[in-house]
């Protein structure tokens, strides 16, 4: 028989509000190139963009298992320039991945003006959501 797990508003909102302490004060980097197949993949060709961080509380509380993150400090000054293709967000000592996901100007997981980044611009997101209940962890 095929799975058909269906999680509770409860559930998956537990779920979701256990992520956020994980993204207390972390990194939001954003890069060119092809996304890794996992965020456990390490980057290979990928050229880094802007570097965001998150803020000390990270995201409110779930909504139907849906994160939306508070404000996101911009980068005042983009690394390199190049096409935004997907970002990696990873705990505040810099080096342990959390998640992987798309860049886009609309429906993305991370929405910015623009995905032409020029070396020197300033780089914001203006939206930033983690879906728990539609994500690849089979929920």
């Amino acid at each position: 028989m095929a799975l058909n797990t269906q999680m509770a508003d409860v559930a998956v909102n537990a779920e979701a509000d256990a992520l956020t302490p994980l993204f207390a004060n972390g990194y939001l980097r954003i890069y060119s190139g092809t996304q890794p197949a996992t965020a456990d993949t390490a980057l290979s060709g990928n050229t880094l963009l802007a570097e965001l961080r998150f803020g000390a509380t990270a995201f409110g509380s779930a909504s139907s298992g849906v994160l939306t993150a508070n404000a996101i400090t911009s980068d005042s000054s983009a690394d390199n320039s190049g096409t935004a293709s997907f970002f990696r967000a990873l705990k505040s000592d810099g080096t342990t991945a959390l998640m992987d996901g798309s860049v886009g100007t609309s429906s993305a997981n991370m929405v910015v003006a623009t995905t032409t980044i020029t070396a020197g611009q300033t780089v914001s997101c203006s939206s930033f959501t983690i879906d728990v209940r539609n994500s690849t962890s089979g929920f």
